[in-house]
């Protein structure tokens, strides 16, 4: 498995990019690169050729956050402004605002079916349930202090959530705090299961594998990767080789690769079944705060695509083969 620089865009934003995801296909054009940047603004961008589709602004404050619907038709972004915009893709109409005191927005994914959307509630330390088909809020998960922290922490400045994950089933919740944990959460009972430990600075970014709902990846300030069997609660790989915090992550839609943003500037891919990075790649001059891999489906599409985004104002995408 190996990425190949495909195309770069520099100044794709006046601000640092801090969120990225894909649109999926739908039966009337080909996939979306969807970036969310702190210059408040959201854009579109055409799969192959990175093209600017469009640009959406209606945030007040910079964006922290993307995430697009399964179907391909709405997304949504989340902003500093303590709101979530959610829209059509096509049309650039706002189907809703979701609010949100300050703090308590940071990243946030669709559910497999796209009937809720999940958003790690910050310094709420929760995660916040939407039903999209009324856009009421219809629950909040809170995260409990792990039995080992201190009790002098009283703030619960630890639990604030910072990431948040589905499982491939729909069956199970992840998130990562600021203090290292990671909450697992039964979603139909609302019930939280148990804390993964193994992680002592923030849990950035999670995702579950593919093709197996029980394997849970985390990306941590500690500079390391992490999997998990989030099921049995138990650590099985750890894998190293960032100089500093890990930003980002994502699977590939096979299962069997990880890419990672940091803040050493560069985006890795990790062979999973090696557990063990296999490239580097330095396209970017500052921190990457986001990698995405292109999901599968839409009318003549064969090649893997993986885009990174950073605090250099850049996009870069890349063949992944």
């Amino acid at each position: 498995m190996k990425l190949a620089g495909l195309k770069s865009v520099e100044n794709a934003h006046e601000e640092s990019v801090w969120a990225v995801t894909w649109i999926p296909a739908t039966e009337t054009r080909g996939a979306l690169l969807l970036t969310g940047s702190l210059d408040e603004t959201v854009k579109l961008w055409r799969s192959d050729e990175l093209v600017l589709q469009g640009t959406n602004t209606g945030h007040c404050l910079g964006v922290v956050s993307v995430a697009a619907h399964p179907s391909g038709v709405i997304a949504a972004s989340a902003s500093l402004d303590s709101s979530i915009r959610v829209f059509d893709v096509d049309t650039n109409a706002t189907i809703a605002t979701l609010e949100a005191i300050p703090s308590e927005v940071w990243k946030m994914q669709f559910d497999p079916k796209g009937t809720i959307l999940a958003v790690a509630g910050g310094g709420s330390a929760s995660i916040k349930l939407w039903d999209t088909a009324t856009w009421q809020l219809i629950d909040t998960l809170s995260v409990p202090r792990p039995e080992s922290s201190k009790p002098s922490d009283k703030s619960g400045s630890g639990k604030f959530v910072l990431s948040v994950a589905w499982s491939p089933d729909g069956k199970r919740l992840a998130c990562g705090s600021m203090d290292g944990t990671i909450s697992v959460f039964d979603v139909a009972r609302a019930k939280f299961l148990h804390h993964l430990d193994g992680h002592y600075m923030p849990v950035r970014s999670l995702v579950y594998s593919p093709i197996d709902p029980r394997v849970l990846y985390s990306a941590s300030d500690d500079a390391h990767v992490h999997m998990y069997d989030a099921e049995g609660k138990s650590l099985i790989g750890a894998m190293s080789g960032h100089s500093s915090w890990v930003l980002s992550m994502d699977v590939s839609p096979d299962g069997g690769a990880l890419a990672t943003g940091s803040s050493d500037r560069t985006v890795r891919l990790w062979d999973l079944g090696m557990r063990a990075a296999v490239q580097t790649m330095s396209n970017h001059t500052d921190q990457v705060w986001g990698v995405a891999f292109r999901p599968p489906g839409g009318a003549g599409v064969r090649a893997g695509r993986l885009a990174s985004v950073s605090d250099d104002k850049s996009i870069s995408l890349y063949d992944y083969s």
